[in-house]
């Protein structure tokens, strides 16, 4: 999409050689061509995190750079009024910074080694042990000026458990490429060096902040600042010599709201794959029909993977020219996701994806899809007894921690349409993922990967009316691909003879 925005080739490079000389011309075609080859085909989206990081990276910050150098505010004047039209249609410092974060929460859940992804690779290394979750058919590496960009991120939000990885990465390749400076690059070495030492100082590493302060000023002799630092590290060892040898432990950023996040990672790491389940004789496989004349001539393919809490895989529930219309029907309409938080909606870091509601009136086709959840569920899926259709898309790292589809207060949005709680949730899976994304059911304890074309299926409250808390759930991380699902949320009310109430908890 972004790609569109830039000149062909012919407009960026070409240039007036009385004017300009061969060298920026060539600064300015390398350039290009590292962007061209970053998003060859721009109408398929990009599916590799990294590629999709560094590709936001060179046309949000590189290119702004570039345009801006010595060079081009001298020469290219007609370079830098081109950049300022298409300037507004391009990636804002906040996609910037959200790309970042999602490299982060990828390295968080799916435990992947810095350096490997740094080299283009996703390696989960525990130990000794080192397992490929993904082997990608083109390597794309990053820089030292992409690493510093994401521990920049981590470091500006005082995160020095993620910070310090990424700066030492980028402190690597920036020694390892000394002297070759790149007009699009913001950072330096010395700038990598700077962060890193403040990042391990503020972790309680004053040892490894003396080192690299030092390494500074042999690069830069007459900072002042950095030599004062060097001062003050040289007396808080002096004064407490045992910090010489000793190494800070630098602890995870803990998140108040997620009390399962082990549980939670550990299923997303599976991902998808639980092949004990198979083992087990009361869940099975069939072509179901519910007794409805509707699937008769067309049963849908059945797969019961959990029975307490009761949940169900329909495979080929939808055809890929349906799933691909409703992605379109949607695509104009997506918004980044907010959550109820008591009588509001709000837009919150545990919730990372963009979605649209789709009304049945938008097109014949969501009517037979409407007909097709009826008959299969036996439900009532009419308004006001269900929600229209939820299409969510799932970019770089989206995710969804554990949570209820249901209401868990009485204050809760949900009830504003007046047809009671949220009793069964029906979630299509409109694409395919190369990695991740799985479905995890935490007190469950297993994970659905994402089957194209298929809908998973489970019911929110017992028949008393209570929430089944066996029901926490959680979209896991996004590793590799474009996750699009659509929600169908079936109320209470319209389900009284349909599904009938029950005095039981237990029911």
């Amino acid at each position: 999409m972004y790609c569109a925005k830039l000149c062909d080739p012919q407009a960026l490079c070409h240039t007036d050689t009385d004017s300009v000389d061969g060298a920026v011309t060539e600064t300015l075609r390398e350039f290009y061509d590292k962007v061209l080859s970053l998003h060859e085909d721009s109408t398929t989206p990009v599916a590799n995190p990294l590629l999709a990081f560094t590709l936001i990276k060179r046309l949000q910050s590189d290119w702004r750079n570039v345009v801006h150098s010595l060079e081009a505010s001298e020469n290219i004047r007609a370079l830098k009024d081109g950049y300022e039209k298409v300037e507004q249609d391009l990636p804002a410092f906040e996609d910037l910074e959200g790309a970042a974060r999602a490299l982060m929460r990828l390295q968080d859940v799916y435990m992947l080694n810095v350096k490997g992804l740094a080299r283009g690779v996703f390696q989960r290394v525990t130990g000794s042990a080192i397992t490929d979750l993904y082997s990608p058919k083109r390597l794309f590496s990053l820089t030292g000026d992409d690493c510093f960009q994401v521990g920049k991120v981590a470091y500006d939000m005082g995160d020095y458990y993620h910070a310090i990885p990424w700066l030492e990465e980028a402190v690597s390749l920036f020694r390892g490429s000394y002297g070759e400076w790149k007009t699009e690059d913001e950072a330096s070495l010395e700038d990598a060096l700077d962060h890193l030492a403040f990042a391990y100082f503020r972790a309680g590493n004053v040892s490894c902040a003396l080192s690299l302060s030092r390494e500074f000023l042999l690069y830069s002799p007459d900072n002042k600042r950095m030599a004062r630092n060097v001062l003050k590290y040289e007396r808080l060892l002096a004064e407490s010599p045992n910090q010489v040898v000793a190494e800070a432990v630098i602890q995870r950023p803990n998140i108040p709201h997620l009390q399962t996040r082990d549980t939670y990672e550990g299923l997303c790491q599976t991902l998808g794959s639980q092949p004990t389940l198979y083992q087990i004789p009361s869940l099975y496989c069939s072509y179901e029909t519910n007794s409805n004349a509707y699937l008769l001539l067309q049963p849908i393919r059945k797969e019961v993977i959990h029975l307490e809490p009761y949940i169900a895989l329909y495979h080929d529930f939808v055809s890929d020219s349906e799933a691909q219309k409703i992605r379109e029907f949607a695509e104009p309409w997506l918004q980044r996701s907010v959550v109820a938080s008591g009588e509001k909606q709000l837009q919150v870091e545990y919730r990372i994806s963009k979605s649209a509601w789709l009304k049945d009136t938008v097109d014949p086709m969501l009517v037979t899809l409407n007909h097709r959840i009826a008959a299969l569920t036996g439900l009532d899926v009419r308004p006001p007894y269900a929600e229209y259709l939820q299409v969510v898309n799932y970019g770089i790292g989206g995710h969804y921690e554990p949570h209820f589809d249901h209401a868990t207060s009485p204050s809760s949005p949900l009830y504003r349409m007046k047809s009671g709680n949220r009793v069964a949730t029906f979630m299509i899976y409109l694409s395919s993922v190369e990695a991740g994304g799985a479905t995890a059911f935490i007190y469950a304890n297993l994970s659905v990967p994402v089957v194209k074309n298929a809908a998973l299926f489970w019911w929110n409250l017992h028949r008393s009316g209570e929430g089944d808390s066996d029901t926490l759930h959680a979209g896991c991380p996004v590793l590799v691909g474009d996750k699009w699902v659509a929600n169908k949320w079936i109320h209470e009310y319209g389900q009284e003879f349909r599904r009938p109430c029950s005095s039981s908890p237990e029911d």
